[in-house]
């Protein structure tokens, strides 16, 4: 019964992978899952950790694909450059040539001032220190 119902709220409702407007003009995503706050939608905190379990194994999969060197790093190193991943998209090891060519070759120091020279690093508040302090020491921020 499932799978049949599954089908038929899809043929009624559509199924749209990124947010929309419904008829009403609430933001709605998947298959009719409201999730604009001002009608009470949104989602529950197991989808939300859901989600974020996928964002981070693409992460993970992207920076293995990438960085053949990302293996070895210690975990506080790896969680750096996950989070870094995961804020800019994977995009950013082509932006950040040289920070990314120092921390591959242990010049833990280099990688870390190249991040704080960046915009991104202007941008993110408390996060820019608290992953520069990672890369550099490779120990957790206090």
């Amino acid at each position: 019964m499932i799978d049949a119902l599954r089908q038929q709220l899809i043929d009624h409702e559509g199924l749209k992978l990124s947010a929309y407007r419904d008829s009403l003009g609430y933001l709605t995503i998947g298959v009719g899952r409201l999730i604009d706050g001002r009608r009470g939608g949104g989602i529950s905190r197991d989808e939300a950790m859901y989600l974020l379990d996928n964002d981070i194994a693409e992460c993970i999969g992207e920076l293995r694909a990438r960085l053949p060197w990302f293996v070895r790093e210690c975990e506080v190193r790896q969680r750096a450059l996950v989070d870094l991943t995961f804020n800019m998209g994977p995009g950013w090891l082509s932006k950040f040539k040289n920070t990314v060519a120092a921390w591959a070759r242990g010049d833990y120091e280099g990688a870390a001032r190249g991040l704080e020279r960046s915009l991104w690093f202007r941008q993110v508040g408390r996060r820019g220190p608290r992953i520069v302090h990672m890369v550099r020491t490779g120990q957790e921020p206090t």
